[in-house]
């Protein structure tokens, strides 16, 4: 089959590799119909995860046609179409019926890994490094999806492949990241980053009764889609945010905060967000989190920061006395995909949202590597990119 395959820091191609096979009695394989680049995909190229292989197969936004079922599959049939959650969960450990999908403690092979690294080991993830399972993606022809008991839900007839796509990963995310926020009927959320997640996080913190929403970017494109699902705006580029969110909430600041941006925040704009970019390039810190920072100085005293943005390290100089000294809460974590699928897809069926709205740029699977560095750079007023292999 053809695959879309990681390479190197910046390398990215489409090589012809083995088709996926059956392994064990709980998986499926799919022919995938649809699949998308995800801004935590920019993190791979870019070489911010750790533990990526030559020919690693990239994608976890994934959607297709059941063409094979493992024996112990009885929730599925040959031609289903299915989406297919990011996060691979057993649906049986402590934390699967506890709903925190994304924690499920059987499904990284490589936990040791991520134990050294991180305290504990989450879910294995599609295509997103050996640390999290080293299991191939879905930007390709064919996927294996293994537990596919538990995380792919079939689409109904009358949702497109484009409105679908997205319970796979950005709107869950979304929609996660407003429920961490704790919003309350008539609060003011401020979002920083207006990429997919972002989208997604503003309409559902309007879902949810946020009386403002305030969404913070540089580019014209994320802005103006922003305004279109009902935000106001900052540029940071031309603007100081925390004045800027100050003089909007009569001083106290936000009820919430978002951070939609994750470790790869831009390395401009503030004097700490240019220190990050340098300490970075020194190896001397991996994660840039002026984003958190600016949120933790922001947020009204009482108030929330939920991070669905990606970090994937250490980050330096997080002013925690002020979150101590504030009392804010965070929340944050990869989302539990699982636990929203379904109620999101009656959502999308009731036509409260259609989240087709954030594909800019269809294209083809043999066009992937290009798109993944218009998607980086910011060209072409790319947001979000949906392959067709």
């Amino acid at each position: 089959m053809r695959a879309l395959c990681w390479h190197g820091k910046g390398d990215v191609r489409v090589d012809t590799v083995p088709d996926p096979k059956i392994q064990h009695s709980r998986d499926a394989i799919i022919k995938i119909t649809c699949c998308a680049i995800c801004g935590s995909d920019l993190h791979l190229l870019d070489g911010y995860q750790p533990t990526m292989e030559s020919g690693d197969i990239l994608g976890h936004e994934n959607m297709g046609e059941v063409i094979e079922l493992g024996s112990d599959v009885t929730n599925l049939k040959i031609g289903d179409r299915v989406v297919v959650p990011f996060t691979i969960s057993c649906g049986n450990c402590w934390f699967c019926k506890q709903g925190m999908y994304s924690c499920c403690d059987t499904t990284n092979p490589n936990a040791q890994i991520a134990r050294k690294a991180m305290g504990h080991s989450p879910a294995g993830l599609f295509g997103f490094s050996h640390m999290l399972g080293g299991y191939s993606g879905g930007q390709a022809e064919y996927l294996r999806v293994p537990m596919a008991d538990v995380g792919p839900i079939k689409v109904p007839d009358s949702v497109s492949d484009e409105q679908a796509l997205f319970l796979s990963d950005i709107f869950p995310t979304g929609y996660m990241a407003a429920e961490n926020a704790q919003i309350k009927t008539g609060d003011t959320v401020a979002i920083w980053g207006c990429g997919p997640v972002g989208q997604f996080a503003i309409r559902s913190a309007l879902m949810m009764g946020a009386g403002r929403v305030i969404a913070i970017d540089e580019v014209s494109e994320r802005l103006a889609m922003a305004e279109a699902g009902g935000a106001e705006t900052i540029n940071f580029s031309e603007t100081d945010v925390y004045g800027e969110l100050m003089s909007r909430t009569a001083d106290r600041g936000p009820d919430s905060c978002i951070d939609a941006v994750g470790c790869e925040a831009s390395g401009h704009g503030s004097a700490d967000a240019l220190l990050d970019k340098a300490k970075a390039a020194l190896y001397l810190a991996t994660d840039r989190v002026h984003v958190i920072r600016e949120a933790i100085m922001s947020c009204r005293k009482g108030g929330t920061i939920s991070i669905p943005g990606v970090y994937v390290g250490m980050g330096d100089k997080i002013p925690i006395g002020a979150a101590m000294n504030k009392g804010l809460t965070l929340k944050m974590g990869q989302t539990h995909v699982q636990k929203y699928t379904k109620p999101l897809l009656e959502k999308i069926e009731a036509g409260e949202i259609d989240p087709s709205f954030v594909v800019t740029h269809p294209a083809a699977l043999e066009d992937a590597p290009q798109m993944y560095k218009k998607f980086r750079d910011k060209e072409d007023g790319v947001i979000k990119v949906v392959l067709r292999p």
